[in-house]
C-alpha cells in the first residue's frame, strides 16, 4: 500500500491520526487503559488529559475554566457530560461526549437542548441601552423572579437585560480540597450582584418530591462508595398566600455545567438563586447570581 508520493504510510501516523478520533471519546479509565498499550497512545492520552485539566467548559464559554489539583491525589480534572444550558431530554444509556484535542460543538452535546425562537411576536424593545428600567421585559423584575429579554425581542445581545446569555464572564477555576473534592473558586475579585452561570443540568418539572428523595437516596449510596457526587437541585417558587405554585428540579448529577461544582462555601453560602424568565419562551430557567458578598480571589463558592 502506498500514499499519493508513491511511499508507503508511515503506521505511526495512522495510528496516530485514527486515535485522534477515538481518545476523546474515551472515559477516564479507558483513556488510562489504553495510554499503557504503546508510547504513540501514552502520548496522546497525555494530551487528551492536559485538554481535559485546562477546561471544563470545552471551549464553550469565554474563558476557560481550569481544574487544579495541587498534589491533593492524582485525580488530574472531574468526567462529567457537559452541557451549556438545560437538558430537556436525554437517553438512558448516556451519550459519550467527544473532550480532548478539539473544541466540543453544540451537535457533539447528543443531547436535546431547548430549542430557540427564530420568529413570532416581539416586545417593544429595540435597544435597552445601559438603564434596563424603560425595558418592557424589566419592567415585570421583582424581588426572587427576573425577567430577561429573549428571542421574541428586538434587541440583540448587547442588551443590558441580556446579561445572562452573554454567558460566563468572570475568571473561575475548579479546584480540589483535601475531605472535599472538586469546588468552584474565585479566580478574580467578582461584584456583589454579579452574574455567575446558569444552572445547567437535566430540566425535569414532573419529578416528584419522592422521587426526587429516591434519586437522592441513590446518589448519596453512590457517593458512599466514592462512586458519584450529587448535584440535585430544588426550586419552589411560592405564591404571596405561601401555596407552591411551581416546582422546578434540575439534575447535574451526570449532565451539567460548572454550577454542579458551587459546593464548597462554609459560611453561610454567598451565591442567590433566581428564577429567571425568558420573554416569548415558555420554558423556565435557573440562574446563579452573587449574593450580597463581596468575592475574593481563591474564596470558594
Amino acid at each position: 500500500m502506498t500514499n499519493n508520493n508513491g511511499k508507503k504510510p508511515n503506521r505511526i501516523v495512522q495510528l496516530s491520526d485514527a486515535a485522534s478520533y477515538v481518545l476523546p471519546y474515551l472515559y477516564p479509565a479507558e483513556l488510562s487503559a489504553i495510554s499503557l498499550t504503546c508510547k504513540t497512545l501514552h502520548l496522546l492520552a497525555k494530551s487528551v488529559t492536559a485538554v481535559r485539566s485546562s477546561d471544563a467548559c470545552r471551549n464553550s464559554e469565554k474563558l476557560p475554566i481550569p481544574f487544579v489539583n495541587s498534589a491533593v491525589d492524582n485525580h488530574p480534572y472531574a468526567y462529567f457530560i457537559y452541557t451549556p444550558t438545560q437538558v430537556l431530554s436525554f437517553s438512558d444509556d448516556l451519550p459519550r461526549q467527544p473532550w480532548g484535542l478539539y473544541p466540543l460543538q453544540r451537535r457533539d452535546l447528543g443531547l436535546i437542548l431547548p430549542p430557540t425562537l427564530e420568529d413570532g411576536a416581539r416586545c417593544e424593545c429595540e435597544r435597552c441601552g445601559n438603564d434596563s428600567a424603560g425595558c418592557p421585559c424589566s419592567r415585570q423584575n421583582f424581588s426572587g423572579l427576573r425577567w430577561e429579554c429573549g428571542s421574541g425581542c428586538i434587541c440583540d445581545l448587547e442588551c443590558s437585560n441580556r446579561v445572562s446569555q452573554r454567558g460566563i464572564s468572570i475568571r473561575l477555576k475548579i479546584v480540589r480540597s483535601p475531605g472535599k473534592g472538586w469546588g468552584l473558586h474565585a479566580d478574580q475579585f467578582i461584584r456583589s450582584g454579579e452574574f455567575i452561570c446558569e444552572y445547567a443540568g437535566y430540566l425535569s418539572e414532573l419529578l416528584t418530591t419522592k422521587e426526587a428523595r429516591k434519586r437522592q437516596q441513590i446518589y448519596d449510596k453512590l457517593k458512599s462508595t466514592n462512586k458519584l457526587t450529587s448535584a440535585l437541585l430544588v426550586v419552589r417558587e411560592h405564591l404571596p398566600s405561601g401555596n407552591t405554585c411551581m416546582r422546578i428540579n434540575i439534575d447535574a448529577t451526570k449532565i451539567g455545567n460548572i454550577a454542579r461544582f458551587i459546593n464548597h462555601s462554609c459560611d453561610g453560602g454567598n451565591l442567590s438563586t433566581v428564577l429567571l424568565w425568558r420573554f416569548w419562551f415558555e420554558s423556565k430557567w435557573i440562574k446563579v447570581f452573587l449574593w450580597h458578598q463581596l468575592l475574593h480571589r481563591n474564596h470558594a463558592f
